[in-house]
């Protein structure tokens, strides 16, 4: 993109510049669209669960449910708790919104369809969306409230402890690629089963690891079954409680926007990203970006789907899941696929 800049008359740094502003926009409009259409997608897979039609007033189908509650937020007053600490308070929702977008620098949509393709965009994912428990600690402790501040320590724990195991998980998809380039994990990929199948899901390994991987994904993202920091029946809202129009909002885009890096994320690492799921010629006839949205759609809808059964988890089985299994589990995980890789002389080059 640099490069057409530059053959409009402009120099070299000025031609960067307006390209890293336009790849940053054509990432964040269509995200912020995306996010306001899987909030809908995620309302109609519960109201289908559950029997119910879920809505179907505001626009053709209730397509338009989404801005209308928009346009609803932002038309209302913000109020600010008087015993609040206000700098802190309208900072934080600010910090979690763009911690979320910014993790999406580094996201491969296809082959060469990437904000920066760096050779540790996995590192990177994992240090950005650590980040993120810092707006849920900050509104808790800001708010200078009872129940924001049980919500803010819940999520410190919770997302402390599964990214432990969430880093262990990549440490042996790493392994096995040999790269942390996003880019070079899923050519990894082609091929893998049986020299047909895309994807490291297929191998033996890496699929238990996959599992944990997405459940861990729920809990890092706080969705059901393991949303203790927003539990209604004893945190009110959470760490959310005191937030009301804009500040409210940037949350709930910040939230859909990290679940879709998680979906993103499962697709790339396990499932083969832009690549189709099988490796047969006519199959690459479909852009490699509707391959990666609809594998990233389809964990999505996974998601809904474990929010729309799953019973909530007490919080002392949440940490025994985390610290307990899960850990050790992905522990003994990087040992075995390291010893194989080594065993085969396949370490660090497996294809």
């Amino acid at each position: 993109m640099t490069e057409f800049f530059q053959s409009l008359g402009m120099n070299y740094e000025w031609a960067w510049f307006v390209a890293t502003i336009a790849g940053i926009l054509l990432i964040a409009f269509p995200l912020m669209l995306a996010v306001a259409y899987v909030i809908l997608i995620d309302r109609k897979v519960w109201a289908a669960i559950n029997l119910r039609k879920g809505p179907n007033v505001v626009g053709p189908f209730g397509l338009l449910q989404s801005f209308a509650d928009g346009l609803k937020v932002f038309l209302q007053e913000t109020i600010i708790p008087s015993a609040a600490n206000k700098g802190i308070f309208i900072i934080a929702p600010i910090i979690t919104f763009t911690v979320a977008l910014a993790a999406w620098a580094v996201v491969p949509f296809a082959d060469g369809v990437v904000l920066a393709d760096i050779n540790v965009g996995l590192l990177y994912i994992l240090a950005i969306s650590s980040l993120s428990v810092y707006g849920v600690v900050m509104a808790g402790w800001a708010s200078n409230s009872k129940y924001p501040f049980f919500s803010a320590m819940r999520a410190a724990a919770q997302m402390i402890s599964y990214e432990v195991s969430i880093g262990f998980i990549l440490v042996c998809v790493v392994l096995w690629a040999g790269s942390w380039n996003l880019t070079e994990i899923v050519e990894a990929q082609r091929g893998h089963g049986f020299g047909i199948v895309n994807g490291f899901y297929f191998n033996l390994l890496l699929f238990p690891m996959w599992v944990v991987f997405f459940i861990s994904s729920l809990a890092e993202t706080q969705r059901v079954p393991f949303d203790l920091t927003e539990a209604e029946s004893e945190l009110v809202a959470g760490y959310q409680t005191e937030y009301s129009s804009m500040a409210f909002a940037l949350y709930w885009l910040g939230e859909y926007a990290n679940i879709l890096l998680m979906c993103a994320l499962n697709t790339l690492l396990f499932f083969g990203g832009w690549l189709p799921p099988v490796d047969w010629a006519p199959l690459y006839w479909v852009p490699g970006i509707i391959w990666f949205l609809l594998k990233t759609l389809f964990f999505f809808f996974m998601f809904s789907w474990v929010m729309a059964t799953v019973p909530r988890y007490r919080y002392d089985q949440l940490m025994r899941l985390g610290w307990k299994i899960f850990l050790p589990m992905s522990l003994i995980f990087v040992f075995v696929i390291s010893g194989y890789l080594m065993a085969t002389g396949h370490f660090g080059n497996p294809a």
